[in-house]
């Protein structure tokens, strides 16, 4: 068998999965791990690590969140991020990192594994630009960050932090929580149930607490939203 050579530089490939969710009282919250080994040992990062021989960038993505966060489900929807390709972002070799967001509905309990010491949901807030982070991994969040704004202006995405079933109301805590602002109650629920194919009124109503039992919604059919949700504060 001839050895195969070439004249350029050999590069690793690796997947990233910034998984977050909205957390009461914490708000948008992303799960990491703390690495046990080099380089970066003690630092946090996302669920992620080299793509196998035999393996595709989302296969990879999939297997990394399940071994060190105990977290799987084919039910999870990646969205993928981007390549981040600098040349020295991991001190080992010359690797490329394809990033995925994925949208849980609920902050599952993460059992750390494999080369994790720990893993647990952490505020986004806290964690934007920090240098606490590994790698290029603050960069990642930043961008991660800025797709979610923006996804939730155009698409249904922010159905997905939610149960089957919920309230106005709980929509419009996912959309302040990624957003980073209050938003006018009358104003957004005008807005939501005007959108065609949003949401889908399941008829039923949530009894309990304070107040008239408040109308229980569903996902509707639509992906995209047309009028487009706006971040600009109400005038």
């Amino acid at each position: 068998m001839v050895a195969y050579t070439s004249e350029y530089p050999f590069v690793y490939l690796t997947a990233d999965v910034v998984a977050v969710t909205v957390r009461p009282g914490q708000g948008l919250s992303v799960l990491m791990v703390k690495r046990g080994g080099a380089p970066y040992k003690g630092r946090w990062a996302f669920p992620g690590g080299f793509v196998d021989d035999r393996e595709d960038v989302e296969r990879a993505a999939r297997r990394e969140l399940r071994e060190e966060t105990g977290i799987a489900g084919r039910r999870i929807q990646l969205h993928q991020l981007g390549a981040y390709t600098a040349p020295r972002r991991d001190p080992r070799h010359r690797v490329v990192s394809v990033a995925h967001v994925a949208v849980l509905p609920q902050a599952l309990a993460p059992t750390a594994a494999d080369d994790a010491v720990q893993a647990e949901w952490m505020p986004v807030d806290g964690l934007v630009d920090s240098r606490r982070l590994a790698f290029d991994h603050g960069q990642i969040l930043c961008d991660a960050v800025a797709w979610l704004r923006e996804a939730l202006e155009r698409s249904t995405l922010a159905t997905r932090f939610l149960p089957a079933q919920f309230t106005i109301s709980e929509l419009r805590e996912v959309y302040e929580a990624v957003w980073g602002r209050p938003l006018d109650p009358g104003n957004f629920q005008r807005k939501v149930t005007g959108a065609d194919g949003f949401l889908e009124d399941t008829g039923e109503r949530r009894i309990g607490g304070r107040g008239r039992p408040a109308a229980l919604f569903a996902a509707g059919a639509a992906t995209e939203i047309w009028p487009p949700m706006s971040r600009e504060r109400d005038r």
